[in-house]
């Protein structure tokens, strides 16, 4: 099923997320968890996960509070390869409860429901683009608001290819990338470069959540609830799968396993170590910090091969705001009113876009430019319909990045056959959904 993609005009888009983690609310922050009102102040506790756009939205915070002098925004953010959901569940466990946090898909609204507020007396509610909404709706409540959209492929150097006298076009078939690679190989001296790619296969959530999701998407019709709703994968692309994790892992930087997403970005892909990276659009800031001039004129984009989506890409939201309804009424509408600001205000779209440089999951962008390259190769796939779903935020909790993850880790150790990969990863999600 392809998905269309809107700017102001058509959009379905699913959910996603990468599992990340951090601390807790520290000295200087909230006296009480939970968030805090005293008078006419209010503090607002945020504990979220993107790393990538830590410095913006602190920038964007202290923009709010100096137009709002009697609101104080303590901001968490934790990221960067970390477990984001384990150290979410222990700040809830330590009673140092965020009042605005980070959600997926379904299955992380079913584990924190009774936490999260109705949102959909929001503007943001009301110009979020035609189905970002679904995976936070429960019976007309609308219980998140999306991040952004975002999509990911295969990054390649520009530069590289051309030297390399390779077209990316000419790249439809795990059969085209893996001549690719090897052509890429053998000049690797003469190119400069490493290796062909990076793997970084220390990121379970590289293996289980965006490369499992280009070869199962079509299993459950590209839909984030039909995965929710499955009793089982049969992971009918698994033979395919199993192929793109050998020819990332076979012509990578090595070994994979010690290599994680800072390396494989910074010191690897921006330098112009390696030729290919599997990643998204989120890691444009990134690039840009350590070289602008590669990052505007040198970043190409191109899909991931999967059969029966050639030239298309995964397209989606990759997580939700959500405001915790067991703090303060004050706090709560303060919340609220930040999002709203963050997002429908001239104010906070123009650092949406600009700052951010995310790809608006709402209406009232449509006279704003798209920020950076990367973005706007994704909006001209998703605008011409060319995309798959986001689905993995549909699975059981934890079955991404704890059994697929874990399990695709194993067998680049060489500790399993990838029979058994699949084997063991049908095995949980079927003894989940029990």
């Amino acid at each position: 099923m392809k998905n269309k993609f809107r700017l102001g005009m058509a959009s379905a888009l699913l959910a996603a997320s990468v599992a990340l983690s951090g601390c807790s609310f520290g000295a200087g922050d909230s006296e009480e968890a939970g968030g805090s009102s005293s008078g006419d102040g209010v503090t607002v506790d945020v504990f979220q996960f993107k790393v990538e756009f830590k410095d913006q939205f602190e920038d964007l915070v202290k923009k709010y509070e100096k137009e709002n002098p009697d609101v104080n925004i303590n901001v968490k953010t934790v990221g960067g390869g970390n477990d984001y959901g384990a150290s979410l569940k222990s700040s809830f466990s330590s009673g140092e409860e965020p009042d605005i946090f980070n959600v997926g898909g379904p299955t992380d609204v079913d584990e924190y429901e009774k936490y999260l507020a109705d949102v959909s007396d929001t503007k943001a509610a009301k110009a979020a683009l035609d189905g970002t909404l679904t995976s936070v709706d429960r019976d007309g409540k609308i219980l998140g608001l999306p991040f952004n959209q975002e999509g990911y492929g295969i990054l390649y150097n520009k530069k590289v290819f051309k030297d390399a006298g390779i077209d990316p076009k000419s790249i439809k078939s795990l059969d085209d990338l893996e001549k690719v690679s090897k052509e890429l190989e053998s000049k690797k001296d003469e190119l400069g470069i490493k290796a062909p790619f990076a793997l970084p296969a220390k990121e379970k959530w590289v293996l289980g959540n965006h490369l499992a999701n280009a070869y199962i998407a079509d299993e459950f019709n590209n839909s984030v609830m039909d995965a929710y709703k499955a009793d089982t994968i049969k992971f009918e692309m698994g033979d395919k799968m199993h192929r793109f994790v050998d020819i990332q892992n076979d012509y990578s930087i090595q070994p994979t396993l010690s290599l994680d997403y800072s390396q494989q970005v910074e010191q690897y892909f921006s330098l112009g170590k390696v030729a290919m990276i599997q990643q998204g659009n989120w890691v444009y800031n990134t690039i840009e910090s350590m070289d602008e001039d590669f990052a505007k004129n040198n970043v190409g984009l191109m899909p991931i091969p999967v059969k029966g989506y050639e030239g298309s890409i995964p397209v989606g939201v990759p997580n939700y705001w959500v405001v915790n309804k067991e703090s303060d009424d004050k706090v709560v509408q303060a919340s609220k009113d930040f999002l709203d600001w963050m997002y429908t205000s001239d104010e906070g779209k123009k650092f949406v876009t600009d700052e951010f440089k995310f790809i608006p999951a709402y209406e009232g962008y449509e006279d704003m430019e798209i920020a950076d390259p990367i973005s706007q190769e994704i909006y001209n796939y998703a605008k011409d319909g060319k995309t798959l779903g986001w689905v993995f935020m549909g699975a059981p909790t934890g079955w991404t990045e704890g059994s697929v993850g874990v399990a695709i880790q194993e067998y680049i150790a060489g500790d399993i056959s990838w029979d058994e990969v699949e084997k063991r990863a049908t095995k949980d999600w079927e003894d989940a959904r029990q």
